[in-house]
């Protein structure tokens, strides 16, 4: 079920986003990629363990890192690091013991971030956002 749901929600706010005129700033989706890089050190917070932030801190900077090139040279960076973090997602338990991380959470994110990278490659293919 979180699968559908991540992927709804995702799917409904690309069109809601481009619908109302969210995504025509070039700041959008690397906001998104921004906020989705910093969940997983909040989920080490709410399990009060700072091992796991400590062990999120690297990933949590790489893929800040990919938001902050993606906004300065190509999009089409956010689109991957969207992608790439949707792949993380699925492999995160078996890398980082983070106790924060609700059951469901892999399974949503991972679908979210899948359909939102999905979503802003198609708009950049059809040139409806400059890359």
């Amino acid at each position: 079920m979180e699968y559908l749901v991540g992927f709804l929600l995702a799917l409904s706010s690309g069109f809601g986003a481009t619908l109302i005129g969210f995504d025509r700033d070039r700041a959008f989706y690397p906001t998104v990629m921004v906020v989705i890089a910093l969940l997983y050190g909040l989920f080490a917070m709410l399990g009060n363990s700072l091992h796991a932030l400590a062990a999120e801190a690297i990933p949590m900077a790489v893929f800040l890192a990919a938001a902050v090139v993606g906004f300065k040279r190509s999009l089409w960076v956010v689109a991957a690091a969207l992608a790439g973090h949707g792949v993380f997602d699925l492999l995160h338990r078996h890398w980082i013991d983070n106790p924060g991380v609700p059951a469901w959470w892999p399974g949503f994110c991972s679908s979210y971030d899948i359909m939102a990278a999905a979503y802003l490659a198609w708009m950049l293919a059809r040139g409806r956002r400059k890359p």
